[in-house]
């Protein structure tokens, strides 16, 4: 979930604004969002955002958060496609100024200038973003890799980066995803040889996932599927947006065309090959359906499902319970632990380590990654002999010249959810009640009364999540007797009251459950 943020001259730049994916501690809720409180607050002096390129944790967070903020977007081309298409989905096509501006690129924003600078990675069009400020160059890296044999795209060379650097970088903001691999990512053009010889010795149906955002891997399919004499099939709507958003930016352009399901289910199982979304255990995509009989394209004992991509942490019991699925059903899996059927789109060591010798930044500044692999980048980048090096946390406001770099403030940051239509605080009442009721459960009490405040009828009480399956009525029972014990209490204070009934009949939950459920009281008087 990226966002970055520059200053000076009391003028801002943000450099991207992503999302991220919910986990179980917030129930109910897909995505997660970034509070942009800090930048809200001085939006008068934001200039506007700036996009490296297109992943979801780059740019997702834009039709949420962007119209807000009422400045203009820059993009490459193809990743201002995916942008556009998120906020006409928004209705907010004609509300969000976005300039596409070429690949390699400059462009002026206050006292900022910027240059688009191509690095390999796994989506078209990722790219670099130099920073000239009035105190230093910025060498921010977005996601990135070297790939000496790139699918999609021309990534700049050694002799490029070099030159940038001879010119001077203050600070090298570089992706720390990759630091503890000790071997570099390795090439896109190797992956398809892999996946050629699993896909050739595979019977039946095959489906590989992956990434929908990997263009460069869904490019790669395409050649695999052309190679081993298999029909092409794509199942996920993501991917649908991806291939229309490439192939309309010039990527794709051999991509063989494609048979709906029902005619790849026509056609002999050995003669067909799905690409679908879905590798990270997603319970809407693609696969999860597929794996599930909840879709159209149907797998049989003996298929195979490839998955061509790395679990991300976090992800492994969704993923875990697709796969055991797919076992339940005899299809066969292979995953990159069995063949060489995927390549990470992030540096390891050695490709930092000429990062660094490119580049000879004053300051190294980790991003990307957790508090480990950004402590483990900033002490391996000061052992390649770059002379100083920070690890920020989020909020930390840094400067970083002159004489940086210097922790000099905290800002408050935090999460937003979107739950429905509606932006939450992460950390808001909605949230903490509701993981209260998926923890204890409810229970709803209503209790009616005359005008001297006695008791009318047994009090009604209706539960949610508690776990009284087989005894149910007798825990009603005394539910509804401590419901009234505390109304003959004789207190009058309305709300006093409903906290007594509320109190009496969690007790007893508690004594009858161990449970501490959500009790909420409704006094009805006649």
């Amino acid at each position: 979930m990226n966002v970055n943020l520059y200053g000076t001259q009391g003028k801002w730049v943000m450099v991207d604004l992503g999302l991220t994916f919910a986990d179980p501690a917030f129930p109910g809720v897909d995505l997660i969002l970034p509070d942009l409180e800090f930048i809200e607050s001085r939006a008068k002096d934001l200039l506007g955002i700036v996009l490296t390129h297109g992943h979801e944790d780059h740019i997702g967070a834009i039709p949420y958060l962007a119209a807000d903020l009422g400045v203009p977007l820059y993009a490459t081309p193809f990743t201002a496609g995916l942008i556009r298409g998120k906020l006409d989905e928004e209705g907010l096509g004609d509300k969000v100024k976005l300039h596409i501006i070429d690949q390699e690129g400059s462009f002026r924003l206050g006292p900022f200038g910027f240059t688009y600078v191509p690095l390999a990675h796994s989506i078209p069009e990722g790219n670099a973003l130099l920073i000239d400020t009035p105190y230093g160059r910025i060498f921010h890296t977005g996601d990135w890799k070297l790939d000496d044999e790139p699918l999609l795209g021309t990534p700049s060379t050694a002799a490029e980066l070099e030159a940038i650097g001879d010119e001077g970088v203050l600070a090298l903001v570089c992706d720390s995803t990759n630091v503890f691999n000790e071997d570099a990512s390795g090439s896109e053009a190797a992956v398809r040889e892999g996946l050629d010889g699993v896909i050739a010795a595979a019977k039946g149906r095959v489906l590989v996932t992956t990434f929908a955002s990997n263009a460069a891997r869904v490019q790669t399919l395409g050649q695999v599927a052309v190679d081993t004499g298999r029909q092409l099939c794509v199942a996920g709507r993501s991917l649908d947006r991806i291939i229309k958003v490439a192939k309309a930016c010039g990527y794709l352009k051999d991509f063989p065309p494609t048979v709906d399901f029902d005619a790849a289910m026509r056609l002999p199982p050995s003669q067909v090959m799905i690409i679908a979304t879905g590798g990270q255990g997603e319970a809407r995509a693609a696969l999860a359906r597929i794996a599930f009989d909840n879709h159209p394209i149907k797998l049989s004992a003996g298929d195979t499902v490839v998955f061509s991509s790395k679990q991300i942490p976090g992800n492994e019991i969704a993923i875990g319970r697709i796969q055991n699925k797919l076992a339940e059903n005899e299809i066969l899996m292979v995953t990159d632990r069995q063949a060489h059927v995927h390549v990470s789109g992030h540096p390891g060591r050695p490709e930092l380590e000429l990062m660094y010798k490119w580049i000879r930044p004053e300051i190294i500044l980790p991003v990307h990654g957790e508090m480990r692999h950004m402590a483990e980048q900033a002490r391996f980048a000061l052992s390649c002999g770059v002379s100083r090096g920070i690890v920020q946390q989020n909020g930390q406001v840094l400067r970083l010249a002159p004489n940086g770099p210097e922790v000099i403030g905290h800002e408050r940051t935090g999460r937003l959810v979107l739950d429905g239509d509606v932006i939450l605080p992460a950390d808001g009442a909605t949230m903490n009640e509701r993981r209260r009721i998926s923890q204890h459960g409810f229970v709803a009490v209503t209790v009616v009364l005359d005008g001297k405040g006695q008791l009318r009828g047994d009090p009604a009480i209706a539960l949610q999540g508690v776990p009284v399956e087989e005894d149910r009525g007798d825990f009603l029972v005394e539910a509804r007797e401590a419901a009234a014990e505390a109304v003959a209490g004789g207190i009058r204070d309305e709300a006093k009251l409903r906290e007594a009934v509320r109190l009496a009949v969690r007790r007893r939950a508690t004594q009858w459950t161990g449970k501490k459920p959500i009790v909420d009281v409704s006094i009805i008087r006649i």
